[in-house]
C-alpha cells in the first residue's frame, strides 16, 4: 500500500504557520493573491484534458486534494486505450499516468490528499487496490486519506497545485461519474464507469490559475496534508516559467483572486466560516441580480439572506439552477426536504417573483449539477467546493476562490465575468451564447429569458416547484439532523431549534404560512 496510507496521528504545527492560515485579512476572506491568468473550465472532458497536459509540464511537485480520487478513470476520455483512433506515448488512466509521470521526471513527486471516508469505497475498486501497490514502490508518490475533522464531518476541498506555480480550485474530483462534456449529451457512449456502466449527464466547474495564488494554496494544501499525518513536505520555490497549457484561452488576466474557507473547529484548529461570510456579504451587495449553480440548496443562513432581499421594494433576480434531486437517498432526505421548505418560505415573501430555482435537462434525461458557482451583478464571479448548504458553511472543510471587479486592478474582469453568465445560461437554454444579450434585453430577466426559450426534446431549464411533504419528511428538514450548521449539532435532532429555530426570520415567516394554509 502506499505510504501513509491510513496515516493520521496528532503532531505539532508551527505556530506562525498556524497564526498565517488562521488570521483572515478581512470578514469573509483568508487572502488575495495575484494570478497572471486564470480559466473558468466548465466540464470535466475539458478539466481532464487540460490537467493532464499540465501535468506533463510539472518538474518537482504534483499536489492533489480532494474529496474523492480514482486512479481508474481516463483522462484524455471516455474510452478505453483500444477504442482511441492512436495510442499516445504516456497512458490516459490516472493510474498509469502517475506512474509513468514518475519514471519520466527524476525530479517530480505526487502528493495526493482524499477524504477519509473513501477508504470503504476501495472494497469495489479492486484495480485502484493494485495502483497503490505499485505506487508503494515509489517514495516520490504519496496517497493519504485524511481524517483531521469532526465525526460526521467530510474533506471537501477540491485544489491542485503543480510546482507552485499553477493552481486549481473548483467543484471537480479526479473521480468517476464525473466525465461528461458541455452538449451533457442524453446517451454518450464515453459516458461510462470504469466498470462500463452508463451514468446520467453530469455539469460541474473549476478554475485553473497561474501565480502567486499558487503558493497561497500550497501553503494552505500543505498545512492540511500535516494534520492529516503526513510528514512535513520539503518547501518548494515556484517555476518562472509556465505550465499553462497550450490552446487553453484565459477567462481572466492580471486580476487579484480572493480565496475564502470552511473548517470545522478540531483539536487545536478553530473554526474557520469565511464562505458563509461571503455568501451572506455578496447576497447582500446584489443590486440587480445573483446567478448561482449549487448541488444544494439549504443553508439556513445564505436563505434568510434571500428572503431578506426579496422582501425589499426592488431586490435583485436571483436564480440558481440545481438538480431535480441530490444524488442518493440519504441526501435527499437531508438536502431535497430542506429545499422545498426553504424555497417555500422565500416564495411567501417574493411578492415581486424574483427568486426562481432550476433543473437543468438533455431532452427527458436530468442533468446532475455539481458545479459551485455565483455571479453577482456581472461583478463578483466566485467558484469553489462549497455548496450552498450548512454542512459547506460550518462542517467541511471548503475551499473557494473569487474575482471582484469592484476591486482596484480587477475592472477588467467585468466583460469577462458577463461571458460567463451568458456561456452558462445559453448552454442550459440550448440556444446560441451569441443571442444571450438579445434575449435578456428581450424579456427583461434571467427568468423571462428561460421561460421563453423552452425546446422539445433539447436542452432546458424546468422550473422548480417546492411539493408537498410528508410530516415525517417535514421533520427531517427541519431538524437539521443530516445537515447541521456545527460539528456538536451532529446527530441530534432540531440541535439549537433546527432549521426554524425560534425568533428566526425563517421561522416567522413559516408560522405565517401556517396560519395561512392551516399547516
Amino acid at each position: 500500500m502506499a505510504k501513509g496510507v491510513g496515516d493520521n496521528t496528532d503532531k505539532p504545527v508551527d505556530p506562525q504557520r498556524v497564526s498565517r492560515l488562521d488570521d483572515g485579512v478581512e470578514p469573509g476572506v483568508w487572502r488575495y493573491e495575484k494570478v497572471e491568468r486564470a480559466r473558468v473550465i466548465i466540464d470535466a472532458a475539458d478539466y481532464f484534458a487540460a490537467m493532464q497536459e499540465a501535468m506533463l509540464n510539472a518538474q518537482h511537485r504534483i499536489f492533489l486534494i480532494g474529496w474523492d480520487f480514482d486512479t481508474r478513470i481516463h483522462l484524455t476520455d471516455g474510452r478505453r486505450w483500444w477504442q482511441r483512433p492512436y495510442r499516445r506515448e504516456y497512458p490516459a488512466r490516472l493510474g498509469g499516468f502517475f506512474s509513468w509521470l514518475v519514471r519520466q521526471r527524476p525530479t517530480l513527486e505526487i502528493r495526493i490528499l482524499k477524504w477519509s471516508f473513501g477508504i470503504f469505497k476501495f472494497v469495489v475498486r479492486g484495480s485502484m487496490w493494485w495502483d497503490l501497490v505499485r505506487w508503494a514502490r515509489h517514495r516520490r508518490i504519496d496517497f493519504k486519506f485524511d481524517s483531521a475533522h469532526p465525526t460526521g464531518c467530510s474533506h471537501h476541498q477540491k485544489i491542485a497545485i503543480l510546482d507552485n506555480r499553477l493552481a486549481v480550485c473548483g467543484g471537480i474530483d479526479m473521480t468517476v461519474k464525473r466525465w461528461d462534456t458541455r452538449d451533457h449529451a442524453e446517451d454518450n457512449p464515453h459516458r461510462k464507469t470504469p466498470r462500463g456502466q452508463a451514468y446520467e449527464p453530469w455539469h460541474d466547474a473549476t478554475m485553473m490559475m497561474e501565480g502567486p495564488i499558487s503558493d497561497a494554496l500550497s501553503e494552505l494544501g500543505l498545512d492540511r496534508w500535516e494534520r492529516a499525518g503526513g510528514k512535513p513536505l520539503l518547501p518548494i520555490k515556484a517555476r518562472t516559467d509556465s505550465l499553462w497549457p497550450k490552446e487553453l484561452e484565459p477567462t481572466f488576466e492580471n486580476v487579484e483572486v480572493g480565496i475564502a474557507r470552511t473548517r470545522a473547529a478540531y483539536r487545536d484548529w478553530d473554526a474557520v466560516k469565511e464562505i458563509e461570510a461571503l455568501f451572506v456579504q455578496h447576497v447582500k451587495r446584489a443590486k440587480k441580480f445573483i446567478y448561482a449553480e449549487s448541488q444544494y440548496f439549504a443553508s439556513r443562513k445564505v436563505a434568510e439572506a434571500i428572503l431578506d432581499r426579496m422582501q425589499e421594494d426592488d431586490p435583485p433576480e436571483v436564480v440558481i439552477v440545481h438538480p431535480a434531486n441530490a444524488d442518493g437517498w440519504l441526501e435527499q432526505q437531508a438536502m431535497d426536504h430542506a429545499r422545498a421548505e426553504l424555497v417555500r418560505c422565500i416564495e411567501e415573501v417574493d411578492d415581486n417573483h424574483r427568486f426562481s430555482i432550476w433543473m437543468p435537462y438533455s431532452g427527458e434525461t436530468p442533468i446532475y449539477v455539481h458545479a459551485k458557482m455565483m455571479i453577482v451583478d456581472d461583478e463578483i464571479f466566485r467558484i469553489g467546493s462549497a455548496n450552498l448548504n450548512n454542512r459547506s458553511m460550518g462542517l467541511d472543510s471548503e475551499c473557494d476562490v473569487f474575482v471582484d471587479a469592484a476591486r482596484k486592478g480587477n475592472e477588467h474582469a467585468v466583460d469577462a465575468i458577463r461571458a460567463i453568465r451568458h456561456s452558462l445560461l445559453a448552454e442550459h437554454c440550448g440556444v446560441e451564447e451569441s443571442e444571450m444579450p438579445d434575449l435578456l434585453a428581450r424579456y427583461g430577466s434571467m427568468a423571462g429569458m428561460i421561460d421563453h426559450t423552452v425546446s422539445e426534446g433539447g436542452r432546458n431549464l424546468k422550473r422548480y416547484h417546492p411539493p408537498e411533504l410528508t410530516e415525517a419528511e417535514k421533520k427531517v428538514a427541519h431538524s437539521g439532523l443530516l445537515d447541521p450548521e456545527d460539528p456538536d449539532d451532529m446527530f441530534e435532532p432540531f440541535a439549537k431549534g433546527g432549521l426554524f429555530r425560534k425568533g428566526t426570520r425563517l421561522e416567522r415567516v413559516r408560522t405565517r404560512i401556517r396560519g395561512k394554509w392551516g399547516k
